[in-house]
């Protein structure tokens, strides 16, 4: 059984998931590996990362969350306090299934490694 990677975004100021959120998965060395956009249920349509390209080591998911809280017509500083959230993480078992949402506002943020 091979793992794979999830994610997904829900807009705690309004109680929504996130719809059209960029998200972009880097590696170590900072290096683009794939980029999505959450659907209307604040997730990508697929895992972000599975199959052989699924291995251990440190990743980055990043979620430009600026441009979404402005496509809902919020009034935000220029820049933004969060334009990007980055969150950084480690995959220590390629056969285990990695989700780590954001849970994001305007001004705070959270995650943790659901499943």
């Amino acid at each position: 059984m091979t793992g794979c990677l999830t994610t997904h975004v829900l807009d705690t100021a309004h109680g929504t998931p996130a719809t059209g959120v960029a998200v972009t998965l880097c590696d170590e060395a900072g290096t683009e590996i794939a980029h999505g956009t959450t659907n209307a249920d604040g997730r990508l349509d697929q895992p972000i990362l599975d199959g052989e390209a699924f291995e251990v080591g440190t990743y980055t998911l990043e979620f430009e969350v600026g441009d979404y809280f402005r496509r809902l017509g919020m009034e935000l500083p220029e820049p933004a306090f969060l334009e990007t959230v980055v969150i950084a993480f480690a995959v220590s078992d390629t056969a285990a299934h990695y989700h780590v949402p954001l849970l994001v506002s305007p001004y705070a943020y959270s995650t943790y490694r659901g499943s």
